[in-house]
C-alpha cells in the first residue's frame, strides 16, 4: 500500500495492463436456492467485442452446498475464481474480489438477483457515455406468490421508501445511490474499500463518500436486472430493521444523513412511542398518539389504493397497508436500537468521521 494512505486498495496490476479485462466481484454465501439461474445470467453475458471478463466469488464460507457447487464451475470455467471470506459478511468479501481483481473496470453482482444478457455491457456504455464514477440499473423485482408480490408491489412505492430513486424502474439520471454499482478501478482507488463494519448498508455509505469528494452517481433503466424481495413479512421486518440500525453508524461517520427521508421513520416511531408512554400522566398526548397513528393509517390506504392500480394490483389491498407498516416501523426501530447501540459501543463511539475499517487480506489463490 502506499504510505500515509493505508485505506486504499493495493494494486493485483498496473493501471492499465489490462485495459480489455472487466472484472465482477460478486459476494455470496449459503445461495445454493438462488446460485444456478444467478450463474447462468452471469455465463452468458454478451462482453462488447475485445473485452474479456473475470469473476471474483468471495463465499462467506458455505454451509448448505454452495461452495462444492461454485468449484464445479470454477472447474468448468477459467474466468471463475472462488476464494474464502471468512468473516462471512459482504464488505470483506467485495473488499478482497477488488484486490484479486486484474481489471480495470469493476461490476459487483448479487447472486439474489438474475441479469440481462447485456448486463455488463449496458454497465460500461453507460459508465462510458455519462463519465459517472458509479453506474447501475434501478431495483427490478421479480416475486412468486401472494406475499412476495405484495411486498414487491409496496418496494416500488414511493410511500415505502421515501421516493428513493433507484426503486423507480423507469427513472434515469443522477441518484444519491444505485443497485450493485460499476465503477472504474480508479474510482475505487480514489475513494477507498467498503466499509467492514457495516453488515448492511455498506453500499450507501460508499456511495455517500463518492458524492461527497464530487463524485457522481447515475442510474440507467437500460441496466437491467431483477432481485427477488423478500417472502415474508418477518423477514420484511428483519432486514429493514438491520438497514435501520447500520443507517446509525452512516451518520455517525460522516455526521449528517445522505437523505432527509433516512430520519423519518426513527422519527415517527420514536415520537409516537414517546406519546404512547406520557399518556398516562398527560392527557392530550393520547389525544396526538391516536391522530398520529390514525393519520398515518389513514396514507397507508391511499398509498396502497394508489400503488393496486396496476393491472391484478387490487388483490394486494387487504395487506399492502400491514406491509408498509413493516417497512417503517422495523427500519424506525432498528435506526433507535442503533442509537442505543452508538452510545453503549466504543467501536461505534471512537470510529473518526470517514474512516474505514480494514484488515489487510491474502491475496494467495485458493
Amino acid at each position: 500500500m502506499r504510505p500515509g494512505r493505508a485505506w486504499r486498495f493495493p494494486l493485483a496490476r498496473e493501471p492499465g495492463s489490462s485495459p480489455r479485462l472487466v472484472s465482477v466481484i460478486v459476494p455470496c454465501r449459503n445461495e445454493m436456492r438462488y446460485l444456478h439461474p444467478f450463474m447462468r445470467s452471469l455465463q452468458t453475458q454478451e462482453m462488447p467485442e475485445g473485452v474479456a471478463m473475470e469473476v471474483l466469488i468471495a463465499d462467506g464460507m458455505s454451509t448448505d452446498g454452495t461452495r462444492a457447487a461454485l468449484d464445479e464451475y470454477r472447474a468448468a470455467d477459467p474466468r471463475i475464481m472462488v476464494f474464502d471470506n471468512p468473516r462471512g459478511i459482504v464488505p470483506p468479501g467485495l473488499n478482497e474480489a477488488v484486490r484479486r481483481a486484474h481489471g480495470t473496470v469493476i461490476v459487483r453482482m448479487d447472486v439474489h438477483s438474475e441479469y440481462a444478457p447485456d448486463y455488463v455491457r449496458q454497465c460500461l456504455a453507460v459508465l462510458e457515455e455519462t463519465g459517472a464514477d458509479n453506474v447501475g440499473g434501478p431495483a427490478r423485482t421479480m416475486a412468486e406468490g401472494y406475499m412476495q408480490k405484495a411486498i414487491a408491489l409496496a418496494y416500488h412505492s414511493g410511500f415505502a421508501c421515501g421516493g428513493a430513486r433507484f426503486h423507480d424502474p423507469s427513472y434515469e439520471g443522477a441518484v444519491d445511490t444505485v443497485t450493485f454499482g460499476c465503477w472504474r478501478r480508479r474510482t475505487l482507488e480514489e475513494t477507498g474499500p467498503f466499509d467492514e463494519l457495516l453488515v448492511r448498508n455498506q453500499d450507501d455509505e460508499h456511495n455517500l463518500r463518492i458524492l461527497r469528494r464530487g463524485g457522481r452517481i447515475w442510474q440507467s433503466p437500460r441496466i437491467r436486472c431483477w432481485f427477488k424481495p423478500r417472502s415474508s413479512l418477518r423477514a420484511l421486518f428483519r432486514q429493514y430493521a438491520q438497514y435501520g440500525f447500520y443507517k446509525v453508524y452512516v451518520i455517525r461517520k460522516h455526521r449528517l444523513p445522505a437523505s432527509p427521508r433516512h430520519l423519518v421513520p426513527a422519527a415517527f416511531v420514536g415520537g409516537l412511542a414517546g406519546l404512547v408512554l406520557l399518556a398516562p400522566f398527560y392527557s392530550p398526548a393520547a389525544i396526538l398518539a391516536v391522530l398520529g397513528a390514525g393519520a398515518y393509517a389513514a396514507a397507508s390506504v391511499a398509498a396502497a389504493v394508489l400503488a393496486c392500480r396496476t393491472p391484478g394490483g387490487l388483490k394486494y389491498l387487504p395487506v399492502l397497508p400491514l406491509v408498509f407498516a413493516v417497512y417503517h416501523l422495523s427500519y424506525g426501530l432498528g435506526f433507535l436500537r442503533g442509537l442505543v447501540h452508538l452510545a453503549l459501543s466504543p467501536a461505534w463511539r471512537r470510529a473518526p468521521a470517514g474512516s474505514v475499517h480494514l484488515e489487510r487480506a491474502s491475496t494467495a489463490s485458493q
